[in-house]
């Protein structure tokens, strides 16, 4: 299907063309396309559409957004000037901001008005692998050299592959903690500083879940992170341990922010683990935003009691 094409529905005796939306549809085409210039007031009811479905269809009405909703959060937008950095104007939202950031909306976002500040939190998906990769490539040379020269083993391919596979599984820990305490931590509008913090690292992504510029973390807030991971292996490791697990560790992330690009662009064919991943993160952004914070595994919410349970489907999901 044509990205150009209309694709109109009828809501509330209201239309709408969704055109621009059928690529990131959560349903996928083939839940969708049989609606193609009907009404779907019922399906949506009956089908348990969230209260993100509901404000996000009013960004396709066919004479503009729809304000004449009669919902608490009909006039939300109005709270703020998309045409100016949004960063500058969270703060303003004081209480409102915690209903506001979860309620999506199809836009392009500009956090700063310095171009070269704004540049920096822009980030190409493919610019991940291009900085990541060399920088993994030489932890685990520098790693399995410190490794063999401290250790002495002669056969270190077993327990270094052990080590660099508990890096991994450290990495999906911490991808797990800062989703869900820090990313996702909560936000009651008094405080202006942990408006701005939430809104730059997090928040702007599920305002704007369709924006391909901000799928990805930026390498600078990466390197930081990876840091403060390289700290805390430096205090507790041996030396000959640090670097092979730290660019397990890095190695964990790079898959996390690959895997998450691909959850909102990608068409996982059906029943693969990517797939069930897709429908996952999908729910966590448009219904389940305080559970299911695991992105490249559901380990730790299952361990944590934050799964998601996705309910059975008829058929299989296209995108």
């Amino acid at each position: 299907m044509k990205n150009e094409e209309p694709f109109n529905v009828r809501h509330n005796d209201q239309k709408y063309d969704i055109h621009e939306f059928l690529k990131n549809h959560p349903g996928g085409l083939n839940y969708v396309r049989p609606y193609k210039d009907k009404d779907i007031t019922k399906r949506m009811k009956d089908t348990q559409h969230s209260k993100a479905a509901y404000y996000l269809l009013r960004e396709y009405k066919n004479d503009g957004r729809d304000l004449t909703s009669t919902s608490d959060s009909s006039d939300l937008e109005n709270l703020v000037d998309w045409d100016k950095p949004m960063l500058s104007q969270v703060a303003a939202l004081g209480s409102s901001y915690s209903e506001w950031v979860v309620l999506p909306v199809d836009r392009k976002l500009r956090l700063f008005e310095n171009p070269i500040l704004e540049s920096l939190t822009i980030t190409p998906w493919y610019v991940v692998p291009i900085v990541w990769i060399p920088i993994i490539t030489y932890f685990i040379y520098m790693g399995f050299n410190t490794y063999v020269e401290t250790t002495k083993d002669e056969s270190p391919t077993v327990p270094l592959l052990i080590r660099f596979i508990w890096g991994v599984i450290l990495w999906t820990l911490l991808e797990y903690s800062l989703h869900r305490w820090i990313f996702h931590m909560k936000i009651s509008g008094k405080s202006k500083i942990l408006i701005y913090i939430h809104f730059a690292i997090h928040g702007l992504h599920h305002k704007v879940p369709f924006d391909p510029r901000r799928l990805v973390f930026p390498p600078l807030p990466a390197a930081l992170i990876a840091y403060a991971l390289y700290l805390s292996i430096y205090v507790v490791l041996p030396a000959e341990e640090r670097l092979i697990i730290l660019a397990g560790g890095l190695s964990g992330y790079l898959i996390y922010d690959m895997i998450h690009f691909y959850l909102h662009y990608g068409a996982p064919r059906e029943n693969s683990y990517l797939y069930h991943l897709k429908r996952y993160h999908n729910h966590h952004h448009f219904e389940h935003h305080e559970n299911g914070y695991g992105i490249s595994s559901v380990l730790w919410d299952k361990i944590f009691g934050t799964t998601i349970t996705l309910r059975k489907l008829q058929f299989g999901i296209k995108w």
